[in-house]
Protein backbone atom coordinates (compact mmCIF):
# COMPACT_ATOMS: atom_id res chain seq x y z
CA UNK A 1 0.00 0.00 0.00
CA UNK A 2 2.75 2.43 0.85
CA UNK A 3 4.51 1.83 -2.43
CA UNK A 4 1.28 2.39 -4.43
CA UNK A 5 0.71 5.62 -2.66
CA UNK A 6 4.25 6.66 -3.39
CA UNK A 7 3.78 5.79 -7.10
CA UNK A 8 0.51 7.81 -7.33
CA UNK A 9 2.13 10.75 -5.66
CA UNK A 10 5.06 10.50 -7.98
CA UNK A 11 2.69 10.49 -11.10
CA UNK A 12 0.81 13.55 -9.92
CA UNK A 13 4.04 15.33 -9.04
CA UNK A 14 5.56 14.59 -12.42
CA UNK A 15 2.49 15.93 -14.20
CA UNK A 16 2.59 19.09 -12.09
CA UNK A 17 6.31 19.51 -12.67
CA UNK A 18 5.98 19.01 -16.40
CA UNK A 19 3.09 21.49 -16.63
CA UNK A 20 5.14 24.03 -14.72
CA UNK A 21 8.15 23.38 -16.89
CA UNK A 22 6.28 24.38 -19.93
CA UNK A 23 5.36 27.63 -18.23
CA UNK A 24 8.88 28.35 -16.81
CA UNK A 25 10.82 27.28 -19.87
CA UNK A 26 12.85 24.43 -18.10
CA UNK A 27 13.60 21.21 -19.93
CA UNK A 28 11.35 18.29 -19.03
CA UNK A 29 14.39 15.94 -19.01
CA UNK A 30 16.10 18.05 -16.37
CA UNK A 31 13.03 18.08 -14.20
CA UNK A 32 12.64 14.28 -14.57
CA UNK A 33 16.19 13.73 -13.21
CA UNK A 34 15.50 15.86 -10.14
CA UNK A 35 12.24 14.06 -9.52
CA UNK A 36 13.91 10.58 -9.51
CA UNK A 37 16.52 11.66 -6.95
CA UNK A 38 13.83 13.01 -4.70
CA UNK A 39 11.82 9.79 -4.92
CA UNK A 40 14.88 7.63 -4.03
CA UNK A 41 15.64 9.79 -1.01
CA UNK A 42 12.07 9.55 0.22
CA UNK A 43 12.06 5.79 -0.28
CA UNK A 44 15.23 5.42 1.81
CA UNK A 45 13.70 7.42 4.63
CA UNK A 46 10.58 5.23 4.60
CA UNK A 47 12.63 2.02 4.79
CA UNK A 48 14.65 3.36 7.77
CA UNK A 49 11.46 4.35 9.56
CA UNK A 50 9.92 0.91 9.04
CA UNK A 51 13.08 -0.77 10.39
CA UNK A 52 13.08 1.39 13.52
CA UNK A 53 9.38 0.72 14.07
CA UNK A 54 9.93 -3.05 13.84
CA UNK A 55 12.87 -3.01 16.31
CA UNK A 56 10.90 -0.89 18.77
CA UNK A 57 8.00 -3.31 18.58
CA UNK A 58 10.24 -6.29 19.28
CA UNK A 59 11.79 -4.55 22.29
CA UNK A 60 8.39 -3.64 23.66
CA UNK A 61 7.18 -7.19 23.13
CA UNK A 62 10.18 -8.64 25.00
CA UNK A 63 9.80 -6.14 27.81
CA UNK A 64 6.15 -6.96 28.15
CA UNK A 65 6.85 -10.68 28.22
CA UNK A 66 9.52 -10.23 30.92
CA UNK A 67 7.16 -8.10 32.98
CA UNK A 68 4.38 -10.61 32.56
CA UNK A 69 6.75 -13.41 33.58
CA UNK A 70 7.78 -11.57 36.74
CA UNK A 71 4.22 -10.68 37.50
CA UNK A 72 3.23 -14.28 37.00
CA UNK A 73 6.00 -15.46 39.34
CA UNK A 74 5.11 -12.85 41.92
CA UNK A 75 1.54 -14.02 41.87
CA UNK A 76 2.59 -17.66 42.41
CA UNK A 77 3.05 -18.34 46.22
CA UNK A 78 4.63 -21.76 45.59
CA UNK A 79 7.22 -20.22 43.30
CA UNK A 80 7.90 -17.53 45.87
CA UNK A 81 8.32 -20.15 48.61
CA UNK A 82 10.60 -22.24 46.45
CA UNK A 83 12.69 -19.20 45.59
CA UNK A 84 12.86 -18.21 49.28
CA UNK A 85 13.83 -21.76 50.25
CA UNK A 86 16.50 -21.76 47.59
CA UNK A 87 17.91 -18.48 48.96
CA UNK A 88 17.76 -19.80 52.53
CA UNK A 89 19.48 -22.98 51.44
CA UNK A 90 22.25 -20.99 49.83
CA UNK A 91 22.63 -18.87 52.98
CA UNK A 92 22.67 -21.99 55.17
CA UNK A 93 25.32 -23.61 53.00
CA UNK A 94 27.43 -20.47 53.22
CA UNK A 95 27.02 -20.48 57.01
CA UNK A 96 28.01 -24.15 57.19
CA UNK A 97 31.04 -23.55 55.01
CA UNK A 98 32.06 -20.60 57.19
CA UNK A 99 31.60 -22.68 60.37
CA UNK A 100 33.67 -25.51 58.88
CA UNK A 101 36.43 -23.07 57.99
CA UNK A 102 36.37 -21.70 61.55
CA UNK A 103 36.48 -25.21 63.00
CA UNK A 104 39.37 -26.14 60.74
CA UNK A 105 41.27 -23.05 61.85
CA UNK A 106 40.55 -23.86 65.50
CA UNK A 107 41.71 -27.45 65.05
CA UNK A 108 44.92 -26.23 63.43
CA UNK A 109 45.53 -23.87 66.35
CA UNK A 110 44.83 -26.65 68.85
CA UNK A 111 47.24 -29.00 67.07
CA UNK A 112 49.90 -26.28 67.11
CA UNK A 113 49.29 -25.68 70.82
CA UNK A 114 49.48 -29.40 71.53
CA UNK A 115 52.79 -29.64 69.71
CA UNK A 116 54.04 -26.65 71.70
CA UNK A 117 52.86 -28.21 74.98
CA UNK A 118 54.56 -31.52 74.09
CA UNK A 119 57.80 -29.72 73.29
CA UNK A 120 57.55 -27.74 76.53
CA UNK A 121 56.89 -30.94 78.47
CA UNK A 122 59.96 -32.54 76.90
CA UNK A 123 62.03 -29.49 77.82
CA UNK A 124 60.69 -29.61 81.39
CA UNK A 125 61.49 -33.32 81.64
CA UNK A 126 65.01 -32.71 80.37
CA UNK A 127 65.50 -29.85 82.82
CA UNK A 128 64.09 -32.00 85.62
CA UNK A 129 66.48 -34.83 84.83
CA UNK A 130 69.36 -32.38 84.68
CA UNK A 131 68.29 -30.91 88.02
CA UNK A 132 68.08 -34.37 89.56
CA UNK A 133 71.55 -35.19 88.27
CA UNK A 134 72.86 -31.92 89.64
CA UNK A 135 71.27 -32.65 93.02
CA UNK A 136 72.89 -36.07 93.10
CA UNK A 137 76.24 -34.59 92.15
CA UNK A 138 75.80 -31.94 94.82
CA UNK A 139 74.96 -34.60 97.39
CA UNK A 140 78.06 -36.58 96.46
CA UNK A 141 80.10 -33.41 96.55
CA UNK A 142 78.69 -32.44 99.93
CA UNK A 143 79.28 -35.90 101.26
CA UNK A 144 82.88 -35.61 100.19
CA UNK A 145 83.07 -32.16 101.78
CA UNK A 146 81.42 -33.11 105.06
CA UNK A 147 84.21 -33.92 107.50
CA UNK A 148 83.90 -34.14 111.27
CA UNK A 149 85.05 -36.45 114.04
CA UNK A 150 85.01 -36.63 117.82
CA UNK A 151 86.58 -39.23 120.10
CA UNK A 152 87.65 -39.79 123.67
CA UNK A 153 90.03 -42.10 125.58
CA UNK A 154 87.21 -43.34 127.83
CA UNK A 155 87.88 -45.65 130.76
CA UNK A 156 91.67 -46.12 130.41
CA UNK A 157 92.91 -44.80 133.75
CA UNK A 158 96.40 -43.33 133.67
CA UNK A 159 98.55 -43.38 130.53
CA UNK A 160 102.26 -42.65 131.16
CA UNK A 161 104.67 -41.42 132.12
CA UNK A 162 107.05 -42.56 129.38
CA UNK A 163 110.60 -41.53 128.78
CA UNK A 164 109.70 -40.54 125.19
CA UNK A 165 106.77 -38.93 123.40
CA UNK A 166 103.94 -41.14 122.19
CA UNK A 167 100.95 -40.66 119.88
CA UNK A 168 97.72 -40.87 121.78
CA UNK A 169 94.82 -42.97 120.50
CA UNK A 170 91.21 -41.98 121.19
CA UNK A 171 89.32 -45.21 120.62
CA UNK A 172 85.88 -44.17 121.87
CA UNK A 173 84.57 -42.59 118.63
CA UNK A 174 81.43 -40.44 118.81
CA UNK A 175 81.32 -39.50 115.14
CA UNK A 176 83.60 -39.88 112.14
CA UNK A 177 81.93 -38.29 109.09
CA UNK A 178 84.17 -38.51 106.06
CA UNK A 179 86.19 -41.31 107.69
CA UNK A 180 89.14 -39.02 108.20
CA UNK A 181 89.96 -40.19 111.72
CA UNK A 182 91.62 -43.56 112.39
CA UNK A 183 90.92 -44.72 115.98
CA UNK A 184 93.57 -47.41 115.75
CA UNK A 185 96.44 -45.01 115.07
CA UNK A 186 94.86 -41.86 116.54
CA UNK A 187 95.71 -39.93 113.33
CA UNK A 188 93.34 -37.73 111.33
CA UNK A 189 94.03 -37.54 107.56
CA UNK A 190 92.51 -34.58 105.70
CA UNK A 191 90.31 -35.96 102.88
CA UNK A 192 90.19 -32.62 101.03
CA UNK A 193 91.97 -29.32 101.05
CA UNK A 194 90.36 -26.76 103.32
CA UNK A 195 90.29 -24.96 106.62
CA UNK A 196 89.71 -27.17 109.67
CA UNK A 197 89.12 -26.59 113.33
CA UNK A 198 90.65 -28.85 115.99
CA UNK A 199 90.34 -28.91 119.76
CA UNK A 200 91.47 -31.25 122.53
CA UNK A 201 91.25 -31.64 126.27
CA UNK A 202 93.36 -33.52 128.85
CA UNK A 203 92.73 -34.63 132.42
CA UNK A 204 95.31 -35.70 135.01
CA UNK A 205 96.17 -36.12 138.69
CA UNK A 206 98.40 -33.15 139.52
CA UNK A 207 100.94 -35.21 141.43
CA UNK A 208 102.67 -35.50 138.07
CA UNK A 209 102.72 -33.05 135.09
CA UNK A 210 100.66 -33.44 131.91
CA UNK A 211 101.97 -32.21 128.57
CA UNK A 212 99.93 -32.48 125.32
CA UNK A 213 100.77 -31.26 121.83
CA UNK A 214 98.60 -30.96 118.65
CA UNK A 215 100.76 -32.07 115.75
CA UNK A 216 100.53 -31.41 112.00
CA UNK A 217 102.78 -33.60 109.85
CA UNK A 218 105.31 -34.00 112.68
CA UNK A 219 105.24 -30.33 113.72
CA UNK A 220 103.75 -29.18 117.02
CA UNK A 221 101.11 -26.46 116.46
CA UNK A 222 99.66 -25.81 119.93
CA UNK A 223 100.14 -27.33 123.39
CA UNK A 224 98.90 -27.48 127.00
CA UNK A 225 100.92 -28.24 130.11
CA UNK A 226 99.78 -28.90 133.69
CA UNK A 227 102.53 -28.55 136.29
CA UNK A 228 102.59 -30.67 139.45
CA UNK A 229 100.46 -29.06 142.15
CA UNK A 230 99.65 -31.59 144.81
CA UNK A 231 97.27 -34.47 144.51
CA UNK A 232 94.18 -33.27 142.69
CA UNK A 233 92.49 -33.66 139.31
CA UNK A 234 93.08 -30.97 136.73
CA UNK A 235 91.93 -30.41 133.12
CA UNK A 236 93.47 -28.39 130.26
CA UNK A 237 92.08 -27.58 126.81
CA UNK A 238 93.10 -25.80 123.62
CA UNK A 239 91.95 -25.38 120.00
CA UNK A 240 92.90 -23.85 116.66
CA UNK A 241 91.84 -23.43 113.02
CA UNK A 242 94.34 -24.41 110.35
CA UNK A 243 94.55 -24.81 106.62
CA UNK A 244 95.28 -28.33 105.48
CA UNK A 245 96.04 -29.89 102.16
CA UNK A 246 94.54 -33.20 101.16
CA UNK A 247 96.46 -35.98 102.91
CA UNK A 248 97.85 -33.86 105.75
CA UNK A 249 98.03 -35.59 109.15
CA UNK A 250 96.87 -34.21 112.48
CA UNK A 251 97.22 -36.08 115.81
CA UNK A 252 97.94 -35.71 119.54
CA UNK A 253 101.27 -36.39 121.33
CA UNK A 254 101.93 -37.01 125.01
CA UNK A 255 105.18 -35.39 126.04
CA UNK A 256 107.91 -37.46 127.74
CA UNK A 257 107.72 -37.92 131.52
CA UNK A 258 104.10 -36.74 131.70
CA UNK A 259 100.85 -38.58 132.04
CA UNK A 260 97.12 -38.30 131.18
CA UNK A 261 94.04 -39.77 132.77
CA UNK A 262 90.50 -40.64 131.68
CA UNK A 263 87.51 -42.63 132.90
CA UNK A 264 83.93 -43.16 131.90
CA UNK A 265 83.32 -39.42 132.20
CA UNK A 266 85.38 -38.86 129.03
CA UNK A 267 87.53 -35.97 130.22
CA UNK A 268 90.25 -36.41 127.58
CA UNK A 269 89.00 -35.79 124.02
CA UNK A 270 90.18 -35.07 120.49
CA UNK A 271 87.80 -33.23 118.07
CA UNK A 272 88.06 -31.83 114.56
CA UNK A 273 85.86 -30.76 111.59
CA UNK A 274 86.07 -29.06 108.23
CA UNK A 275 85.02 -25.40 108.25
CA UNK A 276 85.04 -24.92 104.48
CA UNK A 277 86.86 -26.42 101.49
CA UNK A 278 89.41 -24.60 99.38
Amino acid sequence: MGFGYIGLTETKSEQTIWDGAAQTGYSPALLSSVTMKTVIALLALVVCQLSQTRDTGEVMELTQQDYQGRESNSNDPLADEQEANAVDGQDSQRDINAALRDMSAMMAEMRAEMRYVKEERKDVEVRLRNSENQVEELKRSLQGRQVAFAASMNNVGNIGPFNTEITLTYKNVYTNIGKGYNPTTGIFTAPIKGVYYFSFSGHNISSRPMGLGLMNNGKQIITVYNHPSGNRYETATNGISMQLNEGDHVYMRLRANTWIYDNTNDHSTFIGHLLFPL
